[in-house]
């Protein structure tokens, strides 16, 4: 892969190319992607989207909206560091081309600023609840209407690729979505490849999926236009700046869930500065760390220096194996090559057993299972009656209540199947939750 193409500024309905040296430097289209996402109604919601604890009303326990503003400044960091050094490598970008460092940092920042954009209410237990109720539930019945990879798309309902139709769909007569550059949209897909076949090799890559079969064909247009090898027929190689963006997820959620769990009162502060001391160690001055008198004081001083710590070594880790991520045989998350391993694996084993599976969350999990069942059951048989033209008045009603529009009938099973994922998984917490009662009759 060549970063002349990964760099690209074209953008969903350009005809001709956008050339860097070319663009006005207040305005860069970049740094347009990172305002694109925070001004939109999808980014919005994520203020209303569990991180860690479902329905929380404590206000020091991070949201998706205030995880992702935060994965969004460490990615910048990541991508500026990054840039210099690629730069010293790869001097014709910024002689020939135009490119500055401060566009590997907006490029990964505005990727990171959207990489939960397509989560589903409650957490990862949405995205389970979702894929459960077509597995295991009332929506097996569509299974003989679908085609396999149609019908994987739903049983194994991904916010990555969620998040890649949120971000480019026409919709209401706004075309291509929020018309990112091509760069970020290939930043931002951690997984670039179908639902089948599922898990082909051990890579990263393959870890998940990250495109519908709806949106497949301007996928490949994306990847076609930066350049993405293709992989064993699979899917494609990471957009290397997407190791950026992982970097960036992965050093704040292990840090900060740490921090929530400690602060939740969930995670002995004791034993959490002892387990943060031990990954910051070798940056850590005692003189400084000594005079803080409170622990809250020290609990954010470790924080920082655990952030910073992680950042440089993903940094250079990177530019160690750019040659590879470049051929797209670099094959991990940046972070799995770290000295640091063992000290985050300790860190994240401890949030696992005491804030993701703590009473609290589990209750609050089963109870968003409860609740995103109901509401697909209710709004897929409106949507299955209406298409089979003997919807009821009810049904009509629930439609109308989503904003669907009653003279038009979708063009597939597959398409109103879609459409009720999507408008599902656009819910807030607090949304799912009331539309739940309504449906149930508690006004």
């Amino acid at each position: 892969m060549q970063w002349e193409q990964l760099l690209s500024l074209r953008k969903q309905g350009n005809k001709s190319k956008r050339i860097r040296i070319e663009e006005n430097e207040t305005r860069l289209g970049f740094e347009v992607d990172y305002d694109r996402v925070i001004f939109s109604s999808p980014f919005r919601s994520l203020q209303d989207k569990t991180q860690v604890i479902p329905l929380s009303k404590t206000s020091f326990v991070h949201t998706r909206l205030t995880h992702s503003l935060e994965v969004s400044v460490v990615g910048r960091s990541l991508g500026r560091i990054v840039g210099k050094e690629l730069l010293k490598k790869h001097p014709q970008l910024q002689s020939v081309h135009g490119y500055q460092f401060n566009d590997f940092g907006a490029i990964v920042a505005a990727a990171s600023l959207a990489h939960d954009i397509g989560n589903p209410p409650f957490g990862h237990s949405g995205e389970k609840a979702i894929g459960d109720y077509f597995l295991n539930g009332k929506g097996q019945r569509f299974k003989n209407q679908l085609s396999e990879k149609e019908y994987q798309d739903l049983v194994d309902f991904e916010g990555n690729a969620n998040g890649f139709k949120i971000l480019t769909e026409s919709k209401n007569g706004v075309e291509g979505g929020l018309r990112l550059t091509y760069a970020t949209l290939g930043a931002f897909m951690k997984y670039p490849k179908q639902s089948l076949p599922k898990k082909p090799t051990a890579h990263v890559a393959d870890k998940k999926f990250g495109v519908f079969q709806s949106d497949t064909d301007f996928f490949a247009e994306v990847a076609s236009e930066l350049g993405l090898l293709s992989r064993n027929n699979t899917g494609f190689a990471r957009h290397p700046l997407t190791f950026l963006v992982e970097a960036a997820d992965d050093i704040c959620y292990t840090i900060i869930d740490f921090e929530d769990g400690i602060n939740l009162g969930l995670i002995e502060e004791e034993i959490a500065l002892e387990y943060l001391i031990n990954l910051v160690r070798n940056n850590l001055r005692k003189d400084v760390y000594s005079s803080l008198k409170t622990s809250q004081d020290r609990l954010a001083y470790l924080r920082s220096l655990a952030i910073n710590t992680l950042i440089a070594e993903a940094a250079t880790i990177f530019i160690e194996h750019e040659e590879a991520i470049l051929k797209g045989t670099f094959s991990e998350a940046l972070l799995d090559k770290s000295q640091y391993k063992a000290q985050i694996a300790d860190i994240i084993k401890i949030s696992v057993e005491k804030v993701y599976q703590s009473t609290e969350v589990m209750e609050k999990e089963i109870a968003g299972y409860t609740i995103l069942s109901t509401l697909l059951d209710v709004f897929t048989t409106a949507y299955e009656n209406h298409y089979n033209g003997n919807a009821r008045h009810y049904d009509k009603l629930v439609l109308r209540m989503f904003g669907c529009d009653l003279s038009q009938k979708p063009q597939s099973v597959y398409e109103y199947l879609m459409d009720s994922c999507s408008f599902i998984s656009r819910l807030t917490d607090g949304n799912a939750l009331q539309i739940f009662q309504k449906v149930k009759g508690n006004l």
